[in-house]
């Protein structure tokens, strides 16, 4: 219940070009997709009480984890870029005399306050901030329909329409995934013997009704850019400042001083969505090396909000296609994570009763994740051959729509040459770790 979710719904149309009804089919089903995951290794957290990176360790080993843990600290402070720069597009609607690098310092230092109070207050937080974007969010929907601005634009069809569907709908999934790398951090506390379906299921309530809202509230909000006739006062704002430009074109006229107040309510939501980010850096710092526990978390967290805003502030200037770069490639990563993640979870452990999670921290009763590292390479295959990015297009992906720039189905090919390619590597990688037990028995 973020300004993200609602500027990624409107991608839909202004980057590749669907209409309002194909936009919000898409938005529906990769979303119903994409939070399965985030959904499922919830409850890893309240079955072993261990977080998500340490987790990992079951199926990626003691050293092949650690590059995991590499990417999902760039996931998170990337996320953190992305929710800085819309937040400060926000405050640079309401006021021209706040510039993008203020309203990214603002927002960051906010969430830095309140990262450093910890689990519990972050939960705390997190429990009330839902309210004002909420009522700001009800504000848009009920000014839009007053407007009477919304416009139907029609939906596309043939070979652009594929390509066009696909490529969306792999940036959706990249956002609504997005949490699956952090999912057992949050539900640590919770009792061991809840049932694992009230887990579920309150994730699934928590996530997927909010991005479906807010992801097709942005989708009906960006028609008002149309028709660009060089008089479109929607058109204008969204030139001038993205979403936020866009947000204040529709309130400023019709709700006057209150539209303003709900732009910097909506700009505030940032903090909320950005302190799980931050505080799951300082977590995931602590699986990469033994080194890193020697640096309190609290320094974590200040050198990861360092980088993001020293990143943050460039890319506002080109905002639009590094948003879409960046969704893209998180689900890239974290379909290979989930491929290889649930595969090891229903092929090889045969559910919860494989794993042994007191042993959690123990080098020598890991797997040796040679299987995973390789299987995680054969994703990465995967995904060059279907990924349609401005740098790449796949031979795959070429296929998949209009060439040359055809459509995106990088997420799903990574997800299963990652998933066959771990069953075979997994497979032989026991072999050779039996027969080398066996020689160690039979020499000994």
């Amino acid at each position: 219940m973020v300004a993200p979710s609602l500027t990624l719904g409107g991608l839909g149309q202004t980057v590749f070009g669907l209409g309002f009804v194909d936009a919000v089919l898409v938005i529906f089903f990769f979303n119903l997709l994409a939070v399965l995951t985030v959904c499922f290794f919830s409850i890893f957290g309240v079955a072993f009480g261990l977080r998500q990176m340490v987790l990992s360790r079951f199926w990626f080993g003691w050293w092949g984890v650690k590059g995991i843990a590499i990417l999902n600290v760039m996931s998170c402070l990337g996320w953190s870029m992305v929710n800085v720069i819309v937040g400060a597009q926000l405050l640079y609607a309401v006021n021209h005399n706040i510039p993008g690098y203020a309203g990214i310092l603002i927002l960051a230092f906010l969430t830095l306050l309140i990262t450093f109070f910890g689990y519990r207050v972050i939960h705390m937080y997190e429990k009330v901030s839902l309210y004002p974007p909420l009522g700001v969010f009800i504000t848009i929907m009920g000014v839009l329909i007053k407007s009477n601005d919304f416009v139907n634009v029609p939906m596309g069809r043939g070979w652009a329409e594929l390509g066009s569907v696909l490529s969306f709908g792999s940036t959706v999934f990249g956002f609504g995934t997005g949490y699956t790398s952090v999912a057992a951090d949050y539900t640590v506390y919770q009792p061991s013997d809840r049932s694992r379906w009230r887990i579920f299921l309150a994730t699934w309530l928590g996530i997927l009704p909010t991005l479906l809202f807010t992801e097709m509230l942005g989708a009906a909000l960006v028609t008002t850019t149309y028709p660009n006739d060089g008089n479109n006062i929607y058109k204008q704002g969204y030139d001038e400042a993205n979403t936020g430009g866009l947000v204040a074109a529709l309130l400023f006229p019709y709700a006057k001083g209150w539209g303003k107040v709900c732009v910097v309510l909506l700009a505030l939501s940032i903090v909320a969505t950005n302190c799980p980010n931050i505080y799951s850096v300082s977590l995931t710092m602590k699986v990469i090396g033994a080194w890193t526990d020697r640096v309190p978390r609290f320094a974590w967290t200040i050198i990861a909000t360092v980088i993001y805003v020293g990143v943050s502030i460039p890319a506002y200037f080109f905002f639009e296609s590094f948003l879409r770069n960046f969704m893209t490639g998180i689900g890239y990563w974290l379909a290979i994570y989930e491929g290889i993640a649930l595969t090891d979870h229903f092929v090889f452990q045969r559910g919860m009763i494989g794993y042994q999670p007191q042993n959690y921290n123990l080098r020598e009763q890991l797997p040796v994740g040679i299987a995973a590292v390789l299987a995680f390479f054969c994703g990465a295959a995967g995904v060059a051959l279907g990924m349609s990015q401005t740098w790449w297009v796949g031979p795959i992906a070429r296929h998949a729509g209009v060439p040359p720039r055809g459509g995106d189905v990088g997420f799903e090919l990574g997800f299963l040459f990652a998933s066959l390619g771990y069953i075979v590597l997994r497979y032989l990688e026991l072999y050779i770790s039996l027969m080398v037990r066996l020689v160690r028995l039979f020499s000994g």
